[in-house]
């Protein structure tokens, strides 16, 4: 062993000494005294070794009893040899000094020990040192609470309340366990001995004087600083005790008035209170007492003190249910702990020490666990925890101390000593007794006792003595024995229990492929065939998305599971199991009915079922390798993925669907092979290193890193295998590429071990060779790749040049306004097109046929079709977005069951709905397109389709995102996460691809809607002719009610699409035009096709011949309107186009309503209303013969049909919502009724006495005409149409309309007794009001729930006077009063039963599980109302008797109508995402504001003269408006435009039920009350009656408070709040338990999930949580309804974000970093826990003024915290790689630029410009910065990439507005598109950013990053081009800005050398030759013309130098040179600059 060679100090003496390192320290001191005389003093004991340091504080002693090197200690090092006594001085708290003698090297509680027993104190251990700070630095120390801003707003208010308080944080405690030199106490500091325990200080007494002295002495001092508050009474007497203690018996004569400084003996806030007298009377008791005495007096009156023994910390708190720290007092006693109020000092709450089951102290706060003794944690913010622990700490040490010596049992020392214990029957006396351990010495004996033999589970068995047994042996073959194999881990158990759930998911697809689907009867014509390939094409494209996900989700498994299993991401690899099992699962449905379309056409659906069969079957083998528990070789998973390969190539070829190239499959495969070679090769290479290698470690390693290199290029091989067949998919080319970079991971590595294995360099070379080869074989396969993956299929010659030309052609065009980007790109073309026309010449040259020669010369000037290449773009783009959207379908359906969250996946689910929906139209569109690559209309029919899948798909993608961390099964939730990604990221090329694909195919459009048109003429015919035949057979899933309906929808859809192209006709706009004739033939496709259903579904001839010739009509007419339309573009101002387009277009609105009119059912409505029209006739007639009936026959006749009428009319609105036929019996019936009621009321007419009777009776007559009408028309709509909103509602409104009518005629010709009429017609009015009971699903009307209550309570006193006047009048005959009072009664039970119907609606839909309604675009209603109201007010305006108050009447109606439309309009155009409805309805306002304007003129000069000529002015002006208002409102009435009506669950119909049904209960016990006083009004005297009417007005009156209470109680949002906020408290106690955990160290890091993963899970919840602050807020402000929804939605995601927080703390390494991430976590979430105890309180009521700032401040509160949290995660995820949620950063912030709806903008678009500019130039520097440091430094690259995410948000955010502010609509649309084409370079760049920092090494990845790299550079070129565009001026201002700069800065120089002196003239110039010329900006252009302007300026001395400086300084001091000041200040600014005189 090597000596040790040490500098020894001794004194002033230093040696070097040899040590062996293992020697002991005592024996090195000794050694040192005998080998040095200098250290041969006092004893060996008081000396040590003493290993010095820089700092004091780190010095130390060392032990005796370790060794050397136990220090270790290294040559050289020097110890001081010396003694380690020095003195300490203590001060007492009486003031007097002692000093002592301590071991340095002891700690301070082995101090206390000492100073202790010096002093006399025995109870030590009560006792602790504090630093002696003297006042004047009191003030420089910090308290409990230190300056921190992330701590406290407030500190000095804190500060100076700890000063006041004199809390014990005061006192800077010594730490008992470090040694002074530790702390760093100076041998001449010194140290204050004070108690600081106080727990046996009861027991001292006079026989401890010196404890005595020293506890008085400090409770002396506590209570004269206020430590312990006393009154005045009580401060006396303590002076007194101290009187007596320092002067003895009082003596009058010397003790007198002002003999006592008060400061020494009175708390400071009683010194003025003059109470000298009062403490000498407390001194005279004490009279007689010695010092002794009074001490203990003293000390036993101050335990009396409720703060005695309490050490006090000032701490901060949170409020109860607020998030707000008030300070607090936290005392610590030795029996509890206890929270005081830190003004009066009285005790709050308690907890004994004894139920504390553990603490915790960080930095910033001190927790208390109470275990079970309390719900929750006590934490308090405070920076003083360490102190309070330990405080805590020395109180439990010393009680279990003195328990322990209590406990214990015998003589004190003897622990080793045994205990006997003996008991005693009967009694149970138990003797204990101590046993005395006594020395012996050992016996031997043997303690074995005699063997008892027992049979084994094989039975008896034969045993021979002196004889060993065989040894029995079992032998188990191909398994290991489960409990000697290591125990799976969580992770493991998760992916375990995964892959059984998906075994049997697997094995019952495999069941259901027994037998394929059984199809209903299809017909024979062209639509059941369509069905039926489009069918076949959609389940192929199904099954072909399912099958790459499967065979992706496979390769996946191989890879990851590549690796050390202790490192295997088992989340993932569930993912991909999850994967595989959700998507077998949905194709094995696609494969069941393709199989039965197959079979159907005549093909073989069993070999389909088969191979679907075999696929099953190698994925349930695969996954039984694939368990974690398996221990079978690596290579049979291989295997077994490799037969997963095979079956889904079998499959797609059974399908058709094997789209890539044979040939290609099988280069694939031998490149793999290629690469395996070459790995072979290299293992060998590696092999022969190991060979020589000496080192057995370093040869293992080469040997494990071949190994490894020949498995990952198995794998790779085996990937390749399976995902051939699959290789379009661009997941399985990740797939493919990641094995790849395993393989290149792996080649490294093997290098590397050879290279440390050796230092033969023939053998490095060889290996060098070969992992070259490796390497060149994995570029080649990698290159193959991407070649399919860019679609880079072999071109022709020139397919390159043509390529470079199209991709430069649409570089400049996006370059316009940058010229130099713009010379740049031209100079390419240039020299491209110079290519291929060189080449194509040499060929046509070298031609000999001279046709050929020509042809290539004529191609030669057509360069390239780009339209094709456009198309197959977007195609692609296309299939690859289908397949996402069917995968995250799947996904979704298969989390469904675990997702927490349901308002969530309502949402999920609705929007799976829709995309579902429109896969369909995309599938087709891409099957046409590759059917008919030259079809311009298939090429139309996919652009169409692509673009209306893009919003509907972007919403799923929303709403994914928004589900993932609420889904508890962590696999499915990465499934669906993937899948929305990859669902974004397709969609993101889809939008580009098919807006270039539209911008070149555009001009075709309308075009190609007339070909549409005529082809549908041809299905049409066809289907007449199969329904002659009687073969025309509805298609499956088609009714005749759904039909209808969808019949009804589309007629709407076409009518609001021709509004928008008669509008776009006559303006010439040909692109809008061109857009909206696709939209209308797209809309009649969708009629046909219902039309079609309707006429197979009905079993009425006449009614199907009828709907198809209807259809076929309109789409006669429709193909004339295009024509029609394409004329007018031609001729946009040419009237007579205009006018045949008018006409045209009228002509299909009437085949439109012809069509709706055929439909079954509708003709019986239609008859109805003819004879109710026919009916009305005549009251047309001048007079009205008598009946000859007498008035009472004719009265009685008049109430019998009137009660007909009534119920006919409810029962039609019943009937509406039922099938055709009830409709069509209830209008026939209607109409009967309706019949004999007029003719009723017309012999009523008749026998009137008068003609004012007369007309007043036909007036009524006619208005329940109209009513009645109106009844039917809503009746009709509704059938056509039940989902349309609000339908329902106006049916109800128009039942009410008629019997309101049918009670006026009755009041007015009714001549019953008084009271009678009142009594029938409130019977009729509650009998019209009860349906609204029977299910109120829909609004009844626009009140907010607060304010149904408001309508209650004031309807409910109506009603209470009215029920009391009821009573009063009747029994005191009143009957006028009484009828008035039946009114009154009736109308309130009206109001208090529509406010209980809306009432209950609302908590319907406020339950999470109901669905919410979504309001609409517009309000068709609303329209419909005002086209109603300006026709009629036209009428009155043409109507020749009109007065001209009528005028003016009218004219007022016509602009309040026409105003509120604009501004419907208005609103409507800001809140919509789609354009080309945006421009409609802008234009449409337009006109309508214009022809009113017109109008309006008219009428003035109507108004001015009544001439004839003025009245044919008015009528012509009324034209226009009317026609502007018709298309509006046609236009309105678009579906899409509608709103969505909400959907109540069962616990939404619960919860309404108590409402209903005590408003059902009022409504009946009303009418039976009114049917009473009915009866009591003609006989008042009848005992019975009155008895039953009060029963009927209890029943009311108790129904009505048991309906306001239920409401009260039912109030939306309360319940969901409560169980939010507790769902949050769990959440905080949650994280405060890990909190506690992570400061104990004990916190067990998450082995179940990645960091990535776990940082992806606390961002979503973050954002989602983020996204719900406002609606949150909102919902309380005023939404009572969404108060529920919103709330529930926001808490489902704290648990994930808890969850997810506290796995990643227990995963960082780092405390501060664990507790930060803790902390902001808690803070976020006790934020929202405000945010919804506020939210409660104001419950969505807006005349809660009070709570609106309450709810302002929580949700500023929150969003500070939810940013904060943000940027935490945002740098976390940046600094580890992980770009995930960068991605969705910037997705999000594409969406939101192109969903633009309602901004509000306050700057100019060159505001907005300049900001862009700045931001895009930042994005260009950090993208150039990625490239650097991609070679220098790529760990920076995730907060580059994260800088890059936020500069692309800002810039997208600017976007949105300088749209909005553009000049015009297509320069904002232009700036938006180039911004999102650099936003999906920017994903593409951040995501290859992630992947180089987390492998540095990868080339491939760099080349890429590279690339991506040029690509954002050349986009953010495109996006300043496009603000360049934008505004020209702004451009030319900037220039010229910059050049007044350059002249400034000129014009400084020159005045710098004219102050100095050195100016000179040039060429003998004079003042003369410049004094014409002022300096001109475009003349200006040298510095050599100003300098010589200037000089002779100054030479000549005509003008002043100080001039100069000021015209200059003028110059530069005005706002040219701001970029914000527009082109007029620069205009003006020249003009000066001309006119200044030189």
């Amino acid at each position: 062993m090597v000596a040790l060679s040490l500098k020894i100090g001794v004194g002033n003496v230093v040696k070097t000494m040899q040590f062996e390192p293992s020697t002991m320290v005592y024996d090195a001191c000794r050694i040192i005294r005998e080998r040095v005389p200098e250290a041969q003093l006092g004893q060996p004991n008081d000396y040590g070794l003493f290993l010095s340091d820089e700092d004091p504080k780190k010095g130390i002693w060392l032990e005796a009893g370790k060794a050397l090197d136990y220090y270790m200690l290294r040559n050289g090092d020097t110890l001081d040899y010396k003694k380690k006594q020095r003195p300490l001085k203590i001060r007492m708290l009486d003031g007097t000094v002692k000093t002592v003698m301590v071991d340095d090297s002891k700690i301070v509680s082995d101090m206390l020990m000492t100073i202790c027993a010096r002093i006399g104190i025995t109870n030590y251990d009560e006792y602790s040192l504090v630093h002696d700070i003297g006042e004047e630095k009191k003030e420089e120390t910090t308290g409990t609470l230190k300056k921190d801003k992330t701590l406290l707003r407030d500190d000095k208010k804190m500060e100076k309340l700890k000063q006041k308080l004199h809390t014990d944080d005061e006192l800077n405690w010594l730490d008992h366990g470090r040694t002074l030199r530790e702390q760093g106490v100076e041998e001449t500091e010194m140290l204050l001995l004070r108690r600081k325990f106080f727990y046996s200080d009861q027991n001292v007494d006079s026989r401890d004087p010196v404890q005595l002295n020293l506890l008085y002495v400090q409770a002396r001092d506590d209570i004269l600083n206020g430590s312990h508050p006393v009154s005045f009474d009580k401060a006396c007497e303590f002076a007194g005790y101290q009187c007596q203690i320092q002067f003895g018996d009082h003596n009058e004569s010397k003790h007198k008035s002002g003999f006592l400084d008060l400061k020494e003996f009175l708390p400071k806030e009683y010194i003025k209170n003059k109470g000298e007298k009062k403490i000498f009377q407390a001194h005279k008791n004490c009279q007689n007492m010695t010092e002794i005495e009074a001490k203990v007096s003293y000390v036993k009156l101050a335990r009396s003190l409720k703060t005695y023994g309490v050490s006090f910390f000032l701490v901060k708190e949170k409020m109860k249910g607020k998030n707000k720290l008030v300070p607090r007092l936290l005392g610590i006693t030795k029996e509890c702990v206890m929270r005081v109020d830190e003004k009066t000092k009285e005790v709050i709450q308690e907890w004994n020490l004894t139920n504390i089951k553990r603490w915790a102290a960080s930095p910033k706060s001190f927790t208390l666990d109470f275990g079970d003794y309390q719900d929750g944690y006590y934490s308090v913010q405070t920076t003083e925890g360490e102190q309070i622990a330990q405080l805590i700490a020395g109180y439990i040490d010393i009680i279990l101390k003195k328990k322990k010596s209590k406990d214990h049992f015998g003589m004190e020392g003897d622990e080793e000593s045994t205990m006997l214990e003996d008991s005693v029957s009967p009694k149970k006396s138990t003797v204990l007794q101590q046993q005395f351990n006594k020395m012996g010495k050992v016996e031997t004996g043997s303690v074995a006792l005699p063997a008892i033999m027992r049979s084994g589970a094989g039975g008896p068995e034969s045993f021979q003595m002196g004889s060993m047994p065989q040894a029995k042996q079992h032998i188990t073959s191909g398994q290991m024995h489960r409990g000697h194999m290591p125990p799976l881990t969580s992770a493991q158990q998760a992916l375990t229990g995964t892959i059984n759930s998906s075994m049997q998911a697997v094995q019952a697809a495999q069941a259901s492929l027994e037998d394929f689907d059984t199809l209903p009867p299809l017909g024979t014509d062209a639509a059941s065939q369509a069905w039926r390939k489009n069918k076949m094409d959609e389940s192929k494209h199904e099954i072909h998305s399912q099958v790459d996900a499967i065979t992706a989700g496979t390769a996946s498994m191989v890879n990851l599971t590549a690796g050390d299993p202790a490192e295997t991401d088992y989340t993932a690899v569930g993912c991909a199991v999850t994967t595989i099992s959700s998507n077998l699962t949905e194709m094995s449905k696609g494969v069941k009915l393709l199989a039965a379309l197959m079979e159907d056409e005549g093909g073989n659906g069993q070999l389909l079922l088969g191979a679907a069969k075999n696929l099953a079957c190698a994925v349930s083998d695969m996954l039984k390798t694939a368990q974690p528990a398996n221990t079978e070789p690596r290579q049979n998973l291989l295997q077994a993925a490799g037969n997963v390969g095979q079956t889904s190539g079998e499959l797609l070829s059974h399908i058709g669907e094997t789209d890539t190239d044979p040939q290609f499959q099988e280069m694939l495969m031998q490149l793999a092979k290629a690469v395996a070679n070459a790995a072979a090769a290299l293992v060998l290479k590696a092999k022969n290193v190991a060979q020589k290698t000496e080192d057995s470690a370093q040869q293992n390693r080469v040997i494990a890193a071949a190994t490894q290199c020949a498995l990952s290029t198995s794998q790779l091989v085996a990937c390749t295998r399976v995902v051939a067949p699959t290789i379009s998919s661009p997941v399985c080319q990740e797939q493919l590429i990641e094995a790849s970079k395993l393989v290149a991971k792996s080649v490294e590595g093997c290098v590397g071990a050879s290279q440390s294995a050796t230092n033969d360099e023939g053998l490095l070379k060889q290996v060098g060779v070969a992992a070259t080869g490796v390497t060149q074989a994995l570029n080649e396969l990698l290159q193959h790749i991407k070649q399919y993956a860019s679609g880079g299929h072999p071109i022709g010659r020139h397919g390159e040049a043509t390529d470079r030309i199209l991709n430069v052609t649409e570089n400049i065009f996006s370059s316009m306004g940058d010229a130099g980007e713009m010379v740049r790109q031209a100079r390419i073309l240039a020299q491209a097109t110079s290519d291929l026309v060189n080449a194509i010449k040499m060929d046509a040259e070298g031609e000999s046929d001279l046709e050929n020669s020509r042809k290539l010369l004529s191609a030669a000037k057509l360069l390239a079709d780009a339209t094709a290449k456009m198309v197959e773009a977007a195609k692609n783009a296309a299939k690859q977005a289908a397949a996402a959207a069917t995968q995250t379908i799947a996904a979704a359906q298969h989390a469904a069951s675990t997702n927490k969250n349901q308002g969530a996946q309502q949402q999920l689910v609705q929007s799976c709905k829709v995309v579902a929906e429109q896969i369909p139209q995309l599938v087709q569109g891409v099957r046409g397109s590759q059917s008919q690559p030259d079809s311009p209309s298939a090429q139309l029919a996919l652009i169409n389709a692509s673009q209306n899948f893009l919003q509907p798909g972007a919403k799923m993608v929303t709403a994914a995102k928004a589900t993932v961390p609420t889904i508890s099964d962590q696999a499915s939730a990465m499934q669906l996460s993937q899948c929305a990604k990859n669902l974004a990221s397709a969609l993101a090329e889809l939008r580009t691809a098919s807006q270039k694909a539209q911008d070149a195919c555009g001009q075709l459009e309308i075009d190609n809607a007339l070909v549409m048109v005529r082809d549908l003429e041809k299905d049409i015919q066809e289907a007449k002719a199969s329904a002659r035949e009687g073969k025309l057979k509805p298609l499956p899933g088609e009714t005749l009610g759904k039909c209808s309906q969808d019949l009804s929808t589309n007629t709407k859809a076409v009518t609001s699409a021709i509004a928008q192209l008669l509008s776009e006709a006559m303006q010439g706009d040909e692109n809008y035009a061109g857009i909206s004739a696709r939209d209308m033939a797209q809309t009649l496709k969708s009629l046909v096709s219902a039309a079609r259903g309707v006429a197979a579904s009905t079993d009425d001839p006449a009614a199907r011949g009828a709907v198809l010739d209807c259809a076929g009509d309109v789409l006669d007419k429709s193909a004339n309107l295009i024509e029609e339309a394409k004329r007018a573009i031609a001729k946009p101002g040419d009237a007579e186009s205009q006018q045949r387009l008018a006409q045209v277009a009228k002509a299909m609105s009437q085949a439109l309503n012809r069509c709706v009119n055929s439909l079954p059912g509708q003709r019986d409505v239609d008859n109805a209303i003819r004879t109710v029209g026919e009916a009305s006739k005549t009251l047309l007639a001048d007079s009205f013969p008598s009946s000859g009936k007498s008035f009472q026959e004719l009265q009685a006749q008049l109430n019998e049909v009137a009660a007909g009428l009534n119920q006919s009319a409810n029962e039609v609105v019943q009937a509406s919502r039922g099938t055709t036929q009830d409709l069509a019996k209830a209008t026939s019936k209607f109409g009967q009724d309706f019949s004999n009621f007029l003719d009723a009321g017309v012999d009523m007419a008749g026998t009137s006495q008068s003609k004012e009777d007369q007309t007043q009776v036909v007036s009524n007559l006619k208005t329940i005409s109209m009513s009645s009408s109106k009844l039917l028309l809503a009746a009709k709509a509704l059938s056509t149409d039940s989902s349309s909103p609000n339908l329902k509602n106006q049916l109800a409104a128009a039942a009410r309309a008629v019997t309101d009518s049918i009670n006026q005629l009755i009041t007015m010709c009714t001549q019953q007794a008084p009271g009678q009429k009142e009594c029938d017609n409130a019977l009729r009015e509650l009998e019209s009001v009860k349906g609204m009971l029977e299910n109120p699903t829909e609004a009844v009307n626009d009140l907010s729930f607060f304010e149904c209550i408001d309508s209650v309570m004031e309807n409910s006193k109506v009603l209470g006077e009215s029920m009391a006047g009821i009573s009063h009048n009747a029994k005191n005959s009143n009957l006028p009063e009484f009828g008035d009072s039946v009114s009154a009664a009736s109308k309130a039970l009206c109001g208090l039963t529509e406010g209980a119907a809306q009432a209950a609606y609302l908590v319907g839909v406020s339950d999470p599980n109901s669905t919410a309604g979504q309001k609409g675009l517009v309000d068709p209603t609303q329209f419909a109302r005002a086209n109603q109201s300006i026709q009629m007010a036209c009428q009155n305006l043409v109507d020749p008797a009109c007065t001209q108050s009528q005028v003016l009447s009218a004219a007022t109606i016509v602009a309040k109508h026409t105003s509120a439309l604009c501004n419907a309009c208005r609103l409507a155009s800001s809140q919509t995402s789609n354009a080309v409805a945006k421009r409609q309805f802008v234009q449409s306002a337009k006109e309508v504001a214009n022809t009113t304007a017109n109008l309006v003129k008219s009428i003035k000069a109507l108004d001015g003269a009544f001439t004839q000529e003025n009245r044919e002015k008015c009528k012509a002006a009324t034209g226009p408006l009317i026609e502007a208002v018709d298309n509006l409102t046609a236009f309105a009435s678009n579906p899409e435009f509608a709103s969505i009506p909400a959907h109540i669950s069962p616990e939404g119909h619960a919860a309404m039920e108590p409402i209903v049904a005590a408003a059902q209960t009022m409504l009946e016990s009303s009418t039976g009350l009114i049917q009473t006083a009915r009866s009591l009004a003609v006989n008042p005297k009848d005992p019975p009656t009155w008895s039953v009417l009060a029963g009927h007005s209890r029943t009311v009156s108790d129904s009505i408070k048991k309906l306001i209470t239920n409401m009260r109680e039912k109030a939306p949002g309360q319940r969901e709040c409560d169980d939010a906020i507790e769902v949050l408290n769990g959440c905080i106690r949650e994280v405060d338990q890990a909190s506690l955990a992570a400061i104990s160290q004990h916190l067990t890091p998450r082995e179940d999930i990645s960091m990535e993963t776990l940082h992806e899970q606390m961002a979503a919840s973050v954002h989602e949580i983020s996204n719900l602050i406002d609606p949150v807020a909102v919902a309380a402000r005023s939404e009572a309804s969404q108060l529920g929804h919103k709330v529930s939605q926001m808490a489902s995601y704290f648990e994930p974000l808890i969850m997810a927080a506290i796995g990643t703390a227990s995963k960082i390494l780092s405390s501060q970093q664990q507790m930060a991430v803790l902390d902001q976590t808690k803070t976020l979430a006790e934020s929202a826990l405000q945010m919804l105890y506020t939210a409660k309180e104001a419950g969505g009521n807006p005349k809660a003024a009070h709570m609106q700032e309450a709810v302002e401040e929580s949700v500023q509160m929150m969003k500070e915290a939810v940013d904060d949290l943000g940027a935490t995660l945002a740098d976390a995820a940046s600094a580890a790689g992980a770009v995930g949620g960068m991605v969705d950063t910037i997705n999000d912030a594409i969406n939101k630029m192109e969903d633009s709806h309602t901004l509000d903008h306050d700057g100019t678009f060159v505001d907005y410009q300049t900001t862009m500019v700045k931001t895009a130039k930042a994005i260009a520097v950090t993208v150039q910065e990625m490239v650097t440091k991609s070679n220098t430094n790529p760990d920076d690259l995730g907060g580059l990439a994260n800088q890059l995410t936020n500069n692309f948000g800002n810039l997208a955010n600017e976007a949105k507005y300088a749209a909005l502010t553009a000049e015009n609509d297509e320069i904002g649309s232009h700036i938006k598109k180039q911004v999102g084409e650099l936003g999906f370079t920017c994903t593409g760049l951040v995501t290859k950013a992630g992947a180089l920092q987390c492998s540095p090494n990868d080339t491939f990845t760099k080349k890429e990053l590279i690339e991506s790299a040029r690509k954002v550079s050349e986009k953010v070129s495109h996006v300043l081009a496009s603000l360049q565009a934008g505004n020209r001026g702004t451009q030319a201002c900037i220039t010229a800005a910059s050049a007044v700069s350059g002249i400034i800065a000129d014009l400084d120089t020159t005045i710098m050398f004219a102050t100095a002196g050195t100016l000179h003239r040039e060429n003998a110039e004079t003042f003369a030759d410049h004094r014409c010329r002022p300096p001109h900006t475009s003349q200006v252009t040298g510095a050599k013309q100003k300098k010589s302007v200037l000089r002779a300026f100054t030479m000549e001395g005509k003008t002043s130098l100080l001039a100069v400086l000021r015209w200059g300084h003028k110059i530069r001091a005005s706002n040219v040179c701001d970029k914000h000041k527009k082109k007029e200040t620069l205009i003006k600014d020249q003009k000066r600059l001309k006119s200044k005189p030189f």
